[in-house]
């Protein structure tokens, strides 16, 4: 996978992004990163990106000609080194909320172009550029930067390689569509509180029905929401048909 940002603040992804996990990923060429500052496509002699809007207003909106010219390098670039597709990405407050089934669709992707905003917006005109307007949530942000670094890592780590353990990600709370239930490590018992008995019995068939059991309760508990029935088990269902009994004794 090849991952192009069009940023005016292309700094802010030299250390977050070469860090941890991610930063080893890209040393191992797991997948390819580049950060792309369009004010240099600027035709302004100043270096203009923004202006006022038409109309009036508050604030300044990003103009499209540096965004469209920088994206055009971009696109060109890749196709000349092998990249056939381009997912467009565009932080906007306005967009589709950014959960885990947007970062699994985007890590089947060969190409994203992520396009960070700042100021008061974009030109319009702008996003008829994009495939794709998202959102992390209901808060605005000085820019798009930090959601395209959020958006980054979640799918960055979905790739073949990126973690160490290929089963982690599977695992994880949403990709389930559950929160993902309790884990513990040694001492199994630290200053009074204890690892559940059946995490240390050796029962491979106990502790999963164990961790299925407390990720239904977790989410039943704190993010109900996210239960789908239709798409439970008939196992599924006995268990969280015995965690509404459990959590609901006099119900």
């Amino acid at each position: 996978m090849r991952i192009d940002v069009l940023s005016l603040f292309p700094d802010m992804f030299t250390g977050p992004m070469h860090d941890s996990i991610v930063g080893k990923a890209i040393d191992r060429d797991n997948f390819k990163m580049n950060v792309t500052d369009f004010r240099q496509y600027s035709t302004n002699k100043h270096g203009n990106v923004d202006d006022y809007p038409f109309g009036g207003g508050a604030g300044m909106l990003l103009q499209p000609q540096p965004i469209f010219d920088a994206l055009k390098a971009v696109e060109e670039k890749a196709r000349t080194d092998g990249y056939t597709s381009n997912r467009i990405i565009l932080t906007d407050p306005a967009g589709q909320k950014f959960d885990q089934k947007m970062a699994e669709s985007f890590a089947k992707e060969d190409h994203l172009t992520f396009i960070c905003g700042h100021y008061e917006g974009f030109d319009e005109r702008i996003k008829s550029l994009v495939t794709d307007e998202v959102s992390l949530g209901d808060f605005v942000l000085t820019g798009g930067e930090l959601p395209t670094m959020v958006m980054i890592d979640a799918t960055a780590r979905l790739l073949p390689g990126v973690l160490g353990n290929q089963e982690s990600a599977p695992g994880d709370s949403f990709s389930s569509g559950l929160l993902e239930y309790p884990q513990y490590t040694r001492p199994a018992d630290f200053r009074g509180m204890k690892v559940p008995d059946v995490l240390l019995s050796g029962n491979h068939q106990k502790i999963d029905d164990w961790r299925e059991k407390e990720a239904l309760r977790k989410t039943y508990l704190r993010r109900r929401d996210l239960i789908n029935y239709d798409v439970l088990t008939a196992h599924q269902k006995e268990l969280l048909a015995d965690v509404k009994v459990e959590e609901n004794p006099e119900e």
